[in-house]
């Protein structure tokens, strides 16, 4: 088995900037081989839904704003720049950042917490929609949907770093 320390270096920002959920997950023993996308991702997601609401809080928090400020500065982690660069976010027009900007804004001060969507496979057009459509919903039903879009994050980050079972 590989050692702790080397699993959560490699697994520790699958959940951005939230090791804790690797550590737990290894210390639990849920973590077993052969290391598949979606062994992984069991472990990690049993241990995100396990955490208390303040802490999955945290893990939303972590996650930067769509086309934000820390897009801008060049200060993304290297899997949300090429999350946010492949969905086209990394070329907004002026209108569409200020948009962007606005919607962000709002969203967070409604929620507490910024807008999360996997981006994979979307445009910023799709991106704009889901974001003007979710804006509109309560705080319970958006922390549900940031919550399972986390999840898919890391599933889809997972995958592009390990083999599917054979």
């Amino acid at each position: 088995m590989m050692p702790r320390e080397d699993f959560v270096s490699r697994f520790g920002g699958v959940f951005e900037h939230s090791p804790f959920i690797a550590e737990r997950a290894y210390d639990a023993g849920h973590v077993t081989e052969p290391l598949t996308a979606a062994g992984v991702h069991a472990a990690l997601a049993a241990i995100f839904r396990a955490a208390s609401p303040q802490e999955r809080l945290g893990v939303l928090c972590a996650h930067p704003d769509l086309a934000g400020r820390l897009a801008i500065s060049g200060d993304l982690t290297e899997d949300s720049r090429k999350e946010q660069s492949g969905a086209g976010l990394d070329r907004l027009s002026p209108a569409e950042h200020a948009r962007f900007t606005e919607l962000n804004s709002a969203y967070v001060e409604k929620f507490g917490f910024p807008f999360i969507i996997a981006v994979k496979g979307l445009g910023k057009d799709d991106i704009l929609s889901a974001f003007e459509t979710r804006i509109g919903n309560d705080r319970d039903e958006e922390f549900a949907t940031a919550t399972a879009q986390v999840e898919r994050i890391a599933l889809l980050r997972l995958a592009s770093m390990l083999p599917e079972a054979q």
